[in-house]
């Protein structure tokens, strides 16, 4: 008893002294004394080479110095290349979907003699929806998935996540929350779901309430093109691509700050608490098998995603086609809506057609572009444009569609607005039923719902009003 008490006074002692990396260098001496007893025990000859090659690699990716800028640079080439080669793919499928099969369906429905209610709920309302989620956001997705998995398939991922660590240990919450944000990059649902691997349950929470802060599929559309028309196009031509990414990469890492921050603060006041210690062995580097790699992110990742979209956004588009042409004394519910709320829209830098779209939007953020694109045109009753209130205009270049949306009375703040609340806003309805699924909490599910809005609301008060003051 003797012993065990000199042993828990000596290890208070060296806790006080060593402070808050007590947990860290205890699990250091372990490793240092496992790769000790490993050197003198084990002979490593056949596999010297790799272990070295990796070791070096590690030094560089996982330094204090270069860590942080090589993942800045590697993120905001990934974004390059997916906005600069999408470009062209979307226009030809915009092309196609909407200049040629748009107008045939529209000739076979007037041939056999569908009514006016029919043919806009299937036609203009269900098709044009599913054909801009298609165009828009399909070529993005063919070109960012591929890339993103052949740096998981590599090993460079746990490397961002080793990177993190410290200052996720730093907000109080724990070190694999890097890792479920990472998932959450893909689908905020899975990374809610990926929580489980924290076994701390405030920690836990911390992860789950804080993934919303991470740019999910749905959304990086949404910013890929948003940055394009009002950051690339202020900028000259040769320099878009880069205005456009940097633009993007800020945005996502705006959301990393923020989920930081959020941690933080809660992690501080009503989820008080200790960080746990955390232990992440890095797998060893592989060549990426780039068969499989295609398989996994065009098939498993890309296809069904888009899929998902495409289910949420035939049913979105009868919703936007019946709002915008439903008539109550010669105005139809869209208008209703967004005269209503453009007062507030505004007050925010951004407008009422917008808070409408993430309205319909809620079932999955994969349609808020297709949303926002078909209620300009719906209820701005443009000249020139479509055929009319419920029909969707076609996009034949990003020139094309910046007027359009400048003719709608949207502005640069417009467009800077909408990608910060893109990024701030309530989770998609599948990722607020996993919350509830995981915590078992209406408290909490309401926190991890309200709080990203709550949040965009005030950040884009904020911009709106700094930009109309200093412009």
């Amino acid at each position: 008893m003797k012993n065990y008490t000199d042993i828990t006074n000596r290890a208070n002692e060296l806790r006080w002294e060593i402070g808050e990396s007590f947990h860290d260098s205890i699990i250091e001496s372990i490793y240092s004394e496992a790769a000790a007893i490993s050197s003198n025990t084990v002979k490593t000859s056949k596999n010297k080479d790799s272990y070295s090659f990796d070791a070096k690699i590690d030094k560089i990716l996982t330094s204090k110095a270069l860590g942080f800028p090589i993942m800045f640079v590697l993120l905001a080439l990934v974004f390059w290349v997916t906005i600069v080669g999408s470009n062209y793919p979307s226009s030809l499928i915009a092309e196609l979907l909407l200049d040629n099969v748009h107008p045939w369906l529209k000739q076979i429905s007037s041939d056999i003699g569908l009514s006016y209610f029919v043919d806009g709920i299937l036609i203009d309302g269900a098709y044009l929806a599913m054909a801009w989620v298609v165009a828009v956001m399909l070529p993005p997705m063919a070109i960012f998935f591929p890339i993103f998995t052949l740096l998981e398939d590599f090993g460079y991922l746990p490397r961002v996540s080793f990177n993190m660590d410290f200052l996720f240990r730093k907000a109080g919450a724990h070190g694999k929350q890097a890792l479920t944000m990472a998932m959450g990059f893909g689908c905020n649902a899975a990374g809610v779901v990926a929580a489980r691997v924290i076994d701390s349950p405030r920690e836990r929470l911390l992860a789950i309430i804080t993934n919303n802060f991470s740019l999910c599929n749905g959304r990086w559309p949404t910013q890929i093109l948003i940055a394009t028309i009002f950051i690339g196009s202020v900028v000259p031509v040769h320099f878009a691509g880069l205005a456009t990414a940097a633009a993007v990469v800020a945005v996502a890492l705006l959301g990393i700050i923020l989920s930081l921050v959020v941690s933080w603060t809660l992690s501080k006041s009503i989820l008080k608490g200790e960080a746990s210690a955390f232990s992440l062995e890095l797998p060893p580097y592989r060549p990426p098998r780039i068969l499989q790699t295609l398989y996994t992110s065009l098939i498993d990742r890309t296809l069904f995603v888009l899929w998902r979209a495409i289910v949420f956004a035939l049913p979105a588009g009868i919703v936007i086609w019946l709002v915008a042409n439903i008539n109550i004394q010669g105005i139809s519910l869209a208008e209703y809506f967004i005269d209503w709320a453009n007062p507030l829209g505004l007050l925010i830098g951004l407008n009422g057609v917008i808070l409408l779209a993430y309205i319909i939007a809620i079932p999955a953020n994969e349609i808020v572009i297709p949303t926002v694109l078909m209620l300009t045109v719906m209820t701005a009753r443009l000249s020139g444009i479509g055929e009319g209130a419920g029909v969707m205009f076609e996009l034949d270049s990003i020139k094309d569609t910046t007027t359009i949306l400048q003719a709608g009375g949207w502005t640069t703040l417009t467009g800077i607005n909408l990608m910060l609340f893109s990024l701030l806003h309530n989770p998609c309805s599948t990722t607020i039923y996993t919350i509830y699924k995981e915590t078992k909490s209406v408290k909490w599910t309401a926190v991890a719902t309200f709080l990203p809005l709550i949040m965009g609301f005030t950040v884009c008060f904020i911009v709106a009003h700094l930009y109309r003051l200093i412009s």
